[in-house]
């Protein structure tokens, strides 16, 4: 050993020597060749989701962490979506990462761990939609009578649609818009809220119709083949749906939140489609027993209005015979008349006979009044001759002299001619007999000549006369003026 160290052996000895890519190499073939496929059991945490597609996360337990990628290809096969805090079982493989010396776990497959984990998930997101109301009864509406399309969100592949399909031809057929969906895995919740959503977006007014009625359906399963209806998305969206919403998700005794949300639940797809339409012949029945009990009140209506009519006739007087007596009456009247106005107008002449005998003869009641007027009017002559003298000899006790008289007249005439000199002097006639003239438009005189408007007809009144004139405009080369045209 010493003389081989001394001719230069290498130190170490037989000791192999590798490269760093061959030792990782080495480990990724031993871990990949050692385990295989596996499932590893532990809660998502460090959650990821790069712009490649690809998932990065770590599974960890109470006494170790795994780092783990599911590659973009597998994510739509992991049958579930991946999210903090989730407990998974994830199938796989080990293998290294050389470039860091790590291994990790390839994912192809994700399951829930158990239904333990999945029921306690389910039941806080179910109490956190209670508390903020969308479980509701107020918000439920009220399922049309006889819907004109009915909308279906189910998978185009399974045996739920033929059995909503035969359901409704059998009770009412009627038209049917399918919306096609995966029902279960990757990218189901998506497609459940994006057909809902796409169905309450339809206004109607194009070649698509508006359907009445939606029924969102699939057959029975796992709890976690149903865990996309238990999405917090599509609950959501069914809660929010403008279209009443049917809910038919899994058998009899599976529940999911979309039941809580939707407007009404039915057990199985089947129960959706009899809970959609009624059935025909049992409404043409039920028409038909109502038309008849329609036409039995209204035939009673009629005979119990009859019968009032009857009582009342019943109750009306003999029209006839009060005609027959009034008419009695009249003929009684009038021969009773006939026989009393003569009678009437004899007595009637004999009061007036008897009075006329002690009336005093016209002629010596003219004589008397004759005699009466010729006594007054010789009083009324003797009277007006008395008072004439009297007033004659008062007028002569009362005679004065003249002179003052004239001399008052005098003085007024004197003032009354200097009061119409003064009214002469201001008159309008003597202004225009200096050469003046006034104009008047209408009947009123002009003050402004702004008041005048071009072709206006006016009057000018002179001392000796008036001439009319028409308003005409002149242009000189300075300034603009209003002229008269005679």
């Amino acid at each position: 050993m010493i003389e081989g160290l001394a001719a230069g052996a290498p130190p170490g000895g037989n000791v192999p020597e590798y490269s760093v890519s061959e030792i990782s190499g080495a480990i990724r073939r031993t871990l990949e060749g050692t385990f295989g496929r596996v499932r590893v059991r532990g809660e998502i945490t460090e959650f990821k989701r790069y712009p490649s597609g690809h998932l990065y996360f770590s599974l960890k337990d109470e006494r170790g962490k795994i780092s783990g990628v599911v590659w973009r290809g597998s994510v739509s096969r992991l049958g579930l979506v991946p999210e903090n805090g989730l407990e998974i079982i994830a199938t796989g493989k080990i293998s290294a990462y050389g470039e860091r010396s790590s291994y990790q776990l390839v994912v192809e497959r994700m399951e829930y761990a158990g239904e333990g984990a999945l029921l306690a998930r389910i039941e806080r997101l179910r109490l956190k939609l209670a508390e903020e109301g969308l479980f509701d009864a107020e918000r439920k509406r009220p399922l049309p009578l006889l819907p004109r399309v009915i909308g279906v969100v189910t998978s185009a592949q399974g045996a739920v649609l033929h059995d909503i399909c035969t359901t409704l031809l059998r009770r009412f057929p009627r038209p049917v818009l399918v919306w096609p969906v995966a029902v279960q895995g990757e990218g189901a919740a998506a497609q459940i809220t994006a057909a809902i959503n796409g169905f309450s977006a339809l206004d109607g007014n194009g070649n698509v119709p508006r359907p009445d009625v939606l029924i969102v359906a699939r057959g029975g399963g796992s709890l976690e083949d149903l865990m996309a209806f238990n999405d917090e998305a599509v609950v959501r969206t069914a809660a929010a749906s403008s279209i009443p919403l049917i809910s038919a998700v899994g058998h009899e005794t599976d529940t999911t939140l979309i039941d809580f949300a939707s407007d009404r639940r039915a057990p199985t797809p089947t129960a959706a489609a009899e809970l959609a339409v009624p059935v025909r012949t049992e409404m043409l029945a039920e028409l038909e027993h109502r038309g008849a009990r329609a036409l039995g009140a209204l035939s009673r209506m009629l005979q119990t209005a009859r019968l009032r009519l009857d009582r009342a006739a019943a109750a009306l007087p003999d029209l006839p015979g009060l005609l027959g007596t009034a008419r009695m009456m009249l003929d009684d009247r009038g021969r009773r008349l006939d026989v009393a106005l003569p009678g009437f107008v004899q007595g009637r002449r004999v009061a007036l006979v008897a009075v006329e005998r002690h009336m005093p003869a016209v002629d010596t009641l003219l004589a008397g009044r004759r005699t009466r007027l010729a006594l007054l009017g010789s009083a009324l002559q003797t009277g007006l001759r008395h008072g004439l003298q009297v007033r004659e000899a008062r007028l002569g006790r009362l005679r004065i002299s003249p002179a003052p008289l004239a001399a008052l007249v005098r003085e007024r005439r004197a003032a009354l001619v200097g009061v119409g000199g003064q009214l002469e002097a201001v008159s309008p006639q003597a202004v225009l007999a200096r050469g003046y003239a006034l104009v008047t438009a209408g009947g009123q005189p002009v003050t402004s000549a702004r008041k005048l408007k071009v072709g206006e007809d006016v009057v000018l009144t002179f001392g000796d006369g008036q001439r009319d004139a028409v308003i005409a405009r002149k242009k000189p080369a300075k300034a603009e003026q209003t002229t008269l045209e005679l």
